[in-house]
């Protein structure tokens, strides 16, 4: 028998996807019975999501999950889920900078966090990778303000900016920076570094596989013959950052890198989420990119040298990624000088609230259907 179940929602745009943002105490304690809930009231297995709120794409199939922290540096915690839009899966794995610029608001808009005057910094520690991030809301009056001049690429017009600072971002998943101990590897004759920071990423020079860099995610999704290529290497990069089978994990997400156009840009990126191309790119992949660049024989500090961006021996404290979309602007404080040792990376985001109130979902599983082996944190 199917019955209709349901629980407080609030949906919210962060940054470059939306999603319904829940509490934590109004799930089961069952990760595989909170995928069971989430794939419901998303919608998914169907390319529209048309019987929940999916909107049939990755970047807004996104779920943020928040409570109270019990961490002693932590206002809340948060859990990322990426829920799958054609098929009944559920990863945990991942984080998601730009939702994670919804939590803030959200904690001060539902009581978790008592706003301040002026800015609030909201303490978050994400649960999927277990690290900090300081979340600096605009809070005057002492109440969440969404209006404002600050505006980022990939989204319509301007918003109040949200400051995100992300610390001890390096080895979130594999416990390394440089997961298989060096900058460089070959993969199926192709160069690559293998990098975790904030985010596990395979990054790949555009040109390596017979493109420019600047074509649109259009272009790329339809090039199965380079989509095929990326998920084969993909799956033997997994095994050698120590990630295992990664056949049902979005992670590592593969990054193309190419010189950037704009003479004021670091480098152009196309980001893979993983198997279809990102209209912009996460803000994990791009502290993951800005991270790298640093480096010295990476990808990316091999095509920021080579096109002028920056000498061999230095240490950028800015970085500007070109994407699909425009640009992200990144700031990276390295400890010492030292390029493999970093402190945080900062950047601004927008959110804004959507809606407020209550949703419902089925509590079974559609017939014919089972329930996904999850990617657990």
């Amino acid at each position: 028998m199917t019955m209709m179940n349901s629980i407080p929602c609030m949906i919210m745009r962060g940054g470059t996807s939306r999603g319904p943002v829940l509490r934590m105490r109004d799930l089961p304690d069952s990760q595989e019975a909170q995928a069971e809930i989430l794939l419901n009231l998303m919608g998914s297995g169907h390319a529209l999501q048309i019987d929940g709120i999916g909107g049939g794409d990755p970047l807004t199939s996104k779920v943020a999950i928040v409570e109270h922290s019990s961490h002693p540096e932590a206002d809340v915690d948060y859990l990322f889920a990426q829920v799958d839009v054609l098929n009944r899966r559920v990863d945990f794995n991942p984080n998601c900078g730009n939702m994670l610029s919804a939590v803030g608001p959200y904690a001060l808009e539902t009581g978790l966090v008592e706003p301040q005057e002026g800015t609030t910094v909201v303490r978050v520690r994400n649960l999927n990778t277990q690290r900090l991030i300081e979340c600096h809301v605009p809070t005057p009056g002492r109440q969440v303000s969404y209006e404002g001049s600050t505006s980022i690429s990939g989204v319509p017009g301007s918003a109040a900016g949200i400051q995100l600072s992300f610390l001890d971002i390096m080895g979130s998943k594999t416990g390394s920076l440089l997961p298989t101990g060096k900058a460089c590897d070959s993969i199926e004759g192709v160069d690559v570094t293998c990098l975790d920071a904030a985010t596990p990423i395979i990054m790949l020079d555009a040109a390596d596989l017979g493109l420019r860099g600047d074509e649109s995610p259009a272009e790329l999704d339809a090039n199965s013959v380079l989509l095929e290529r990326l998920e084969s290497i993909r799956l033997k990069a997994g095994l050698c950052m120590g990630l295992g089978d990664v056949r049902n994990s979005v992670l590592p997400k593969p990054v193309l890198v190419s010189t950037a156009c704009d003479r004021a840009s670091t480098l152009s990126t196309r980001y893979f989420v993983p198997h279809r191309c990102h209209k912009a790119i996460a803000v994990t992949g791009a502290i993951a990119v800005a991270s790298a660049v640093s480096v010295p024989g990476t990808i990316a500090h091999r095509i920021a040298v080579e096109s002028g961006r920056m000498s061999a021996g230095e240490c950028l404290a800015h970085v500007r990624l070109e994407h699909p979309s425009g640009f992200i602007d990144l700031d990276v404080e390295h400890r010492q000088g030292n390029a493999s040792d970093i402190a945080r990376v900062s950047l601004i985001r927008t959110a804004r609230k959507i809606m407020s109130g209550t949703i419902f979902y089925t509590a079974s599983t559609p017939p014919g259907e089972t329930m996904p082996a999850l990617q657990a944190s």
